[in-house]
């Protein structure tokens, strides 16, 4: 079963006004191919970690004025849900594709990773590739390059999981909306397993 690659209407779908119009756009074409996604990644993830991995698909059943400026599918060790636990992720905003692990202001693993992220600095500034991106709000779609970020970066990070109850750990890669990469299913399926390979040292020291 392959990836169905994303399209330019699928990024239209978040410039559409009104909760219910871009829901409906987003249930008839993005969310199948999250749910498609979902199911192809889920086996590599769970050899990759070692441990049973499941899709979540984001539903934003909690919405009731404003539109959903973006939309995920989430893998996580938990059967019942991804935000509570560290995961992965891969989702889109109207301007591109992100490739993520993540560590969400519900997770109780904050301190975990903030730690490893003061003891293992060097490590993870030397290890993570130049392009990826480290973000600490999965609502908005900036990120910081990781090789702007300097050492010192790592312990303010570190200090804003532990200190400020919302903030949160994100890392990983976006992909322009007019990359080749997205149209092209199993280059699309390369990267994603790339990605999270790269990003499984963060996943395990989280715990």
């Amino acid at each position: 079963m392959p990836i169905i690659p994303f399209n330019q209407q699928d990024f239209d779908t978040f410039l559409i006004p009104g909760l219910e119009p871009r829901m409906t756009s987003i249930i008839e074409h993005v969310r199948p191919k999250l749910n498609q996604l979902g199911e192809v990644i889920q086996p590599y993830l769970s050899t990759m970690t070692g441990e049973p991995m499941y899709a979540h698909v984001a539903k934003h059943a909690r919405r009731t004025i404003n539109p959903p400026n973006d939309t995920w599918v989430a893998w996580s060790n938990n059967k019942r849900g991804y935000k509570a636990h560290p995961h992965y992720q891969v989702g889109m905003f109207a301007s591109h594709v992100f490739i993520l692990f993540a560590v969400i202001y519900e997770s109780d693993n904050k301190a975990i990773i903030a730690n490893y992220l003061r003891s293992k600095r060097r490590v993870i500034k030397s290890s993570i590739p130049d392009h990826y991106v480290w973000s600490m709000d999965h609502m908005q779609p900036d990120a910081m390059r990781h090789d702007s970020l300097k050492l010192d970066d790592f312990n303010k990070m570190a200090d804003q999981l532990v200190q400020v109850k919302k903030s949160e750990l994100l890392c990983g890669i976006h992909l322009d909306k007019n990359d080749p990469t997205l149209a092209d299913a199993d280059r699309l399926q390369e990267t994603i397993e790339r990605t999270f390979t790269t990003l499984l040292p963060l996943y395990r020291n989280s715990f």
